[in-house]
């Protein structure tokens, strides 16, 4: 385990694990342990920018919740007391920031999300760990009797969610995420998230055929941010985060990063409503 992991380098296969990976995260600011459910690498949205190779649609198979608890304890243990940190992962990025549940595809579509949350929480506690516990969800099965026990657990326990929320138009959502979804839906989304578990919005951004997202878009995903504040609707904030490894999807060919300053324009604008922004390039 002695390769180098960075920011653009979030190959899963690192370790050797099935359900375990670590990556070197710009959101979490150091180390994630990555918990990977989706192992047929199938999800029910198609994001433009989306890294997993071989994606087809469906959702997360049967889990095999012995072996993941076996491979967690490996990991954390050679985190926590091992040589991990030192032989992989550089020195500026040498701190454990979280438990991540995210992977290959939507990660709740897992019948058994439920009980890997519980599997999760007690590992952790295993290891004396207080880092937060988080989901990242396209957020389509949050409704679920199984994924709100999950949620519900989690907020107990340093639980996030973090919510895709890339685009609020029809359009916009069909040409980057691959769905038939409107604002309305979107927003339902995030509100039985936020009223279980905090929550974040995550947003990517990226050029489209060289072009910047419209002025269009821009203005109905800022109208939509101050419709949920109108509604008091308990969103944390926005991760808003540009292109930093290349998509392996078929769409890939019209995607490239944006300008920093155009990003860091983007941000101010969202924070002059009164949200919170944490910006990652």
């Amino acid at each position: 385990m002695s390769r180098q992991l960075s920011t653009r380098n979030h190959d899963r296969d690192t370790v050797g694990m099935t359900y375990v990976y670590p990556v070197v995260s710009r959101r979490a600011g150091g180390v994630s342990v990555g918990i990977n459910l989706n192992t047929n690498n199938a999800c029910n949205w198609h994001c433009a920018y989306c890294q997993v190779p071989n994606l087809i649609r469906g959702v997360a198979p049967e889990v095999d919740l012995k072996l993941l608890r076996t491979e967690l304890i490996t990991m954390l243990d050679d985190i926590v007391h091992g040589s991990f940190m030192s032989q992989c992962i550089p020195k500026t990025c040498r701190k454990l920031c979280d438990v991540a549940i995210s992977g290959n595809g939507e990660p709740t579509s897992s019948a058994a999300f439920d009980q890997v949350v519980t599997l999760l929480v007690d590992v952790m506690q295993q290891f004396g760990l207080s880092i937060p516990l988080r989901l990242i969800t396209n957020g389509s099965y949050v409704h679920k009797p199984h994924v709100q026990k999950g949620l519900v657990y989690m907020a107990k326990h340093h639980g996030e969610v973090w919510i895709k929320l890339d685009s609020v138009t029809d359009a916009g959502i069909q040409r980057i995420n691959g769905i038939k979804l409107d604002a309305e839906r979107l927003c339902q989304q995030i509100v039985a998230a936020a009223e279980i578990c905090p929550t974040w919005l995550q947003t990517c951004m990226a050029a489209w055929d060289g072009q910047p997202p419209t002025e269009h878009e821009l203005t109905a995903y800022i109208g939509f941010l101050e419709k949920l504040k109108r509604d008091e609707v308990p969103v944390q904030g926005i991760l808003l985060y540009g292109l930093a490894r290349p998509s392996l999807q078929q769409e890939a060919i019209h995607l490239s990063a944006l300008d920093e300053v155009w990003m860091q324009i983007t941000a101010e604008r969202i924070r002059q409503i009164g949200v919170k922004v944490t910006l990652s390039l």
